[in-house]
């Protein structure tokens, strides 16, 4: 596995997070060794993480089958979270669902949020 320096970021894991990499494997699971040494701030789910994620189903943004993607978003969204982080193109990391997704979040008062992948905040050393 490459070596990853963060740039200048305190990472921000979910309770979410931990229970899908438990099912993952090991070289996904070694990446989550290698960010609890930064000292993530660990989030849990809310019930108002719930009921954002809802929102976002009921946009269709996202369907039911993945019900567990917009509750990553809503976690990140209400913590006030700078950049999510995932290497999910085709749910998360997904130019129109940025916008779509940063269109309730600023309709129930939130920031948008940006969103990309582990490589645009991430230095490899080889």
């Amino acid at each position: 596995m490459k070596d990853f320096r963060l740039r200048n970021y305190l990472p921000v894991l979910s309770q979410l997070t931990f229970d899908e990499i438990s099912k993952a494997p090991k070289l996904v699971q070694d990446t989550l060794t290698v960010l609890l040494d930064y000292e993530p701030e660990i989030l849990e789910i809310s019930k108002e993480a719930l009921l954002l994620s809802e929102e976002f189903l009921k946009r269709k943004i996202f369907t039911s089958k993945f019900r567990d993607d917009a509750l990553h978003i809503a976690i990140a969204s209400l913590a006030n979270v700078d950049v999510l982080v995932s290497w999910n193109f085709k749910h998360i990391v997904h130019y129109d669902k940025i916008r779509q997704v940063n269109a309730v979040n600023i309709a129930n008062g939130l920031k948008s949020i940006d969103i990309y992948s582990p490589r645009e905040v991430t230095n490899y050393e080889e």
